[in-house]
This record gives C-alpha cells, structure tokens and sequence, in this order.
C-alpha cells in the first residue's frame, strides 16, 4: 500500500514485449552469508568430460549447494565417471557422507548427454542417478536440476535451483520485468516500460507472470505468457486496479479495485469476466495473496491500521491474524499453508517476519530497514524480498542468507516461481 500511493503520478509510455537474454553486465551477483545448524558433507568430483561443455557442470552443482547453507562441499581433485569404482572407506575417511560423480559426453547432433549418480558413502550404496541430454543453452538447467535431485534425496525437501524467479528494475526512465534462473543467471527481459511495472505474480504453472503496469496513464492488470509471449488485459475497471494474486488451481485471480469506491477485494476469471467482491469493509482491503487451500490473506486498515486477515475463498466474515505492531502488510503463505511472511513497521523500520500458524510463534528475518515485497520459495523453505537496495534471500530459520545485487540499475518488487513440470 505504501508503494502504490506514490505511484499515481502517470504519463504516456512506450512499452515492449520481449523475451530476450540481456547482457552479462546485468547478471545478478549472489553474496552468500551464514550456514544452516547442520550441514551435510558432500564431495563432488569433477565428471568425466565435462571440459568440453561450455560451463561445467559440477561448477554449477557446487555452487546451488553452497549457496543453500545446507551442505558443507569437501573439495576434491578427482575426476570420477558414473562407472568409476568406488573406495567408499576412502571418501568416508577424507569426510563426506555422500559422493557425486558423472560424465559429460557430446553427442553426433551437438547435444550433451550428462550422467550422474549420488552414492552414500557411509551405506556404500547408490542413493540417485540419472541421466539427461541437453543443447548447450539448457546446460544450466540440467545441471539445476542434478543439484535440486542430490537436494531432496539428502535432505527429504524438494530442491529449488531449477526454479525462476521474476522481479522489476529500473534504469535511467526504463523499467524492465525480468526473468532469471534462481541462482540470477540467464536472465531474460519480458516487458520494457516508460511507466512503473508493480506487484508481478507466477501463475502456478509457471508459464504465466500477472503484474500492474501503469503505461495507461492507470494502475493496469495484465497478464503476459512467458511462453508465447501474449499479453492480456486481466483488468482495466474504473479506478485502480492492483494486486493480482493466482488461484492455487490459475483459473481466477484475486485482485484490488477502486470500481465501486474504496479499494476492496475482488475474484476474477483469468480472462477478466465474471468479477466478484469478497470484501465489503469501510476500510481500505488490498494486497490479497491465495492460500495453497483457496483461502485469502489480505491487507486491511478496518481496524485502524494495516494489519493481515484472512477469509474464505469466497468471502465472508474475516479473521484478523496479525496483532503485533500497528503496521503489518503484504501476507505471503508457504506452499504447506504454514508459515506467513511478512513486512512489519517496528521502531521505525520496515522489516520481514516470520509467523508459524500452526503455534503463532513470530521470527524477525531481517536486518534491514526498508524491506519491501516477501516471496516463498516454492518449497516454502527460502523466502525473496526487496531490500531497498537489492533483492535478499534469507532461510525460514533465518540462518542462511544470499544478497543478489546488479550495477544494472534498481532491482525489486522479486517473485519466486513454482516448481515447473
């Protein structure tokens, strides 16, 4: 809500719908900090071959890991093919619970065909394997993929290097919606705009991104297919329209709309037909955010101050949720429906919390004072946000923490996407 009060001063825009990469200068820089309680050793050698990619796969492996906090890499200077014999005392004595080795092979049509496999070294048995090819652009993403595998198999949680990420930068007059892989590479333009571009949202198969743009002299909602690259008006009613969040099942959107005078929450098909209110207050309801069970958090000031609710998926009475501070906003639920991100105003500062729903214990996630937009990883483990100077990553036990910056102007308002099939 904050932001969008400064944004109503518009003008004509001229506007682009792209998918483009864009230049190395503007790749995102991933500074990590802190590790989790309990790190899991793990050598990865070198496979087979892999020189003759153009990047090497373990280098990408290593660093998804890392950058986790959840694994502690032994290093190691072998090179082992998936069809090495293993002395598992050996690796067991130089410290690692667990082995990765592969190969790297260039196929007769150009295609790499990567292989793996995950031993446990203090079982001496084979947890994983698996074997893949790939062109040369899709190199990053199978070896995203071996690291979101060695992820799960390790820890039992569904790895997320695979994923994308969406967020909103602003150079010189232009604003860019980007799309990067989760660790800021392969970054991607979908939309460049004379005109502030807000409150971007996956939709959960993760070929959609809806977001505000403001390039008709209004607060727009949009939809645009990363895919196709189509893009369709969501909702352009009398008044502002903002805030879109998907349904779990990507049919309708929650939206907020000023059509019928104070802003209040409304569902929509995806198509923009069949609008329905879901709240009727006489204060201001926004930033609605859907549940993984349909249900609605949303922020309202019917109590006096911004504070969080939830309703049904249809509307109804709603049940106040935040009661610390006098300043919470932009709810964000994991994708197990337990956890409730946060910004909180306290002494001054605008900050990320954590809430458990399952006990009502809260947890302050951050150090900074300007904290903007909270996104969940899509395995509710990790949670994105703006920091006024950057995006930042933090675990939900706040003990891991990433800062993504880029020289390529300001960077915010991040969305994490949902696990592609």
């Amino acid at each position: 809500m904050r932001r969008l009060t400064c944004l109503l001063a518009l003008a004509a825009s001229a506007i682009t719908v792209a998918l483009v990469p864009v230049s190395a200068q503007a790749q995102l820089r991933v500074e990590i900090a802190g590790v989790g309680a309990q790190q899991i050793p793990v050598a990865i050698a070198s496979f087979a071959n892999e020189t003759i990619a153009p990047q090497k796969v373990t280098a990408i492996i290593k660093a998804d890991l890392a950058r986790s906090g959840m694994f502690k890499i032994i290093d190691t200077g072998d090179i082992l093919s998936e069809n090495a014999t293993i002395n598992y005392a050996d690796w067991k004595a130089r410290g690692a619970d667990a082995l990765v080795i592969g190969s790297v092979q260039q196929l007769a049509d150009g295609r790499y065909d990567i292989r793996y496999r995950l031993l446990d070294t203090l079982k001496s048995a084979q947890l994983s394997a698996l074997s893949m090819s790939a062109q040369s652009p899709q190199l990053r993403l199978s070896a995203h993929k071996i690291a979101d595998d060695i992820y799960q198999k390790l820890t039992g949680i569904p790895g997320i290097f695979s994923t994308r990420i969406a967020y909103v930068t602003k150079a010189a007059r232009e604003y860019r919606l980007e799309v990067a892989d989760a660790d800021g590479e392969g970054i991607q333009v979908a939309l460049r705009s004379g005109e502030p571009i807000i409150s971007p949202t996956w939709s959960p198969d993760g070929t959609k991104v809806a977001y505000v743009s403001f390039e008709a002299r209004k607060p727009v909602i949009y939809i645009q297919n990363l895919v196709t690259r189509q893009r369709t008006v969501a909702a352009n009613f009398k008044g502002s329209n903002s805030a879109p969040s998907w349904s779990p099942d990507g049919s309708h959107l929650a939206v907020a709309l000023t059509r019928d005078g104070l802003t209040q929450i409304y569902s929509i098909e995806a198509d923009g037909s069949n609008v329905q209110r879901l709240t009727r207050s006489n204060g201001i309801d926004t930033e609605p955010r859907y549940a993984p069970n349909g249900s609605i958090y949303f922020t309202s000031d019917r109590s006096g101050g911004p504070q969080i609710y939830k309703m049904g998926p249809n509307g109804g009475e709603a049940q106040r949720i935040t009661f610390t501070g006098t300043y919470n906003t932009s709810p964000r639920i994991s994708a197990d429906g337990k956890l409730l991100a946060y910004i909180s105003r306290r002494e001054g500062k605008y900050q990320l919390y954590l809430l458990d729903l399952t006990n009502n214990q809260e947890l302050r996630l951050s150090d900074t004072a300007r904290d903007e937009s909270p996104s969940f990883s899509a395995n509710g483990k990790y949670v994105m946000y703006s920091n006024g100077n950057g995006l930042s990553v933090v675990s939900v036990d706040g003990q891991v923490k990433q800062r993504l910056t880029t020289q390529a102007g300001n960077i915010r308002e991040p969305t994490w996407g949902p696990f592609m099939k």
